[in-house]
């Protein structure tokens, strides 16, 4: 059975873009507009992995990892962002695994996926 991976993002095309790069790989992809609405779809499936945006209306990245976490610790959560510097560190504080900068390198995003499913979960950055 294929692997579900949430992509919680407030912008369509980056939401599409990694639905369809994830759907491609063989994975099954939930979307979600913002924090709020990610973090009530945790409540009721298992994420293999989550891609959650920093910045984002209703309820920001930083507050979604920390939510989902009081949940669902097990949840591996990679942050994105277009300047990861100014926010991975408290995103690593939150319980993110690690920050990848938009627009995405195709081969990096992969990786990524891959070292975490691998349980080989890459160092914060």
């Amino acid at each position: 059975m294929a692997e579900r991976i949430l992509v919680i993002d407030d912008t369509q095309v980056i939401r599409k873009f990694l639905e369809e790069v994830l759907t491609d790989s063989g994975f099954i992809v939930d979307t979600a507009v913002d924090g709020k609405e990610g973090y009530e779809m945790v409540l009721s499936h298992d994420y293999a992995i989550i891609f959650c945006d920093v910045h984002m209306p209703v309820m920001n990245g930083l507050q979604a990892v920390s939510e989902i976490k009081a949940i669902r610790p097990d949840i591996p959560i990679i942050m994105t962002d277009s300047f990861p510097e100014r926010e991975a560190e408290e995103a690593a504080r939150m319980g993110a695994i690690c920050c990848l900068t938009k627009p995405f390198d195709l081969q990096e995003l992969k990786a990524t996926v891959n070292r975490i499913l691998k349980r080989k979960v890459p160092v914060n950055r």
